[in-house]
């Protein structure tokens, strides 16, 4: 007899739930493109622009327009599945998965707009001391660092 093992669900799986469950709440139609896009951002572990996000499917031959693009990634920003970032360098919002995501912070490069992403427990400390001088029960904080990076084109502008 073989035993059958149950695979856990990935974040994209969990994330399809909770859109399944937010569509179905709002009333919208379960259309093959807000899942595909979803898909495709959960495969991602990068910071992307929605243009990148458009020409990586149009590249695997999905045929979707870039306005239902926004649309869709609108939606998924507004139930809280991506996360838009405006990091002010050149004023086009970036965007990445948030079901799942640890809190963590950004460093970006101003000149060739790398992101990395870092993780200090210090800043939970710091945030739990803001609450509890202000008063205000704070539930995130955003942290950006913006420099020039140690790469040789960078170095060199």
């Amino acid at each position: 007899m073989v035993k059958e093992v149950k695979k856990e669900p990935t974040l994209y799986d969990q994330a399809r739930q909770v859109l399944d469950s937010k569509i179905e709440e709002l009333g919208l139609r379960k259309t093959q493109e807000r899942y595909r896009i979803l898909e495709e951002i959960y495969k991602r572990e990068d910071h992307f622009e929605i243009e990148d996000l458009f020409d990586s499917m149009l590249q695997q031959n999905f045929n979707v327009s870039k306005a239902t693009v926004y649309n869709v990634v609108e939606l998924l920003t507004e139930i809280g599945l991506v996360i838009r970032h405006n990091f002010g360098n050149n004023n086009a919002a970036r965007y990445e998965k948030a079901f799942g995501r640890r809190q963590h912070s950004h460093i970006i490069c101003t000149r060739c707009n790398k992101v990395i992403e870092f993780c200090d427990p210090r800043l939970l400390i710091i945030q739990n001391t803001a609450s509890q001088y202000s008063g205000i029960d704070i539930k995130d904080h955003s942290l950006v660092f913006y420099g020039v990076c140690n790469s040789e084109s960078c170095q060199k502008k």
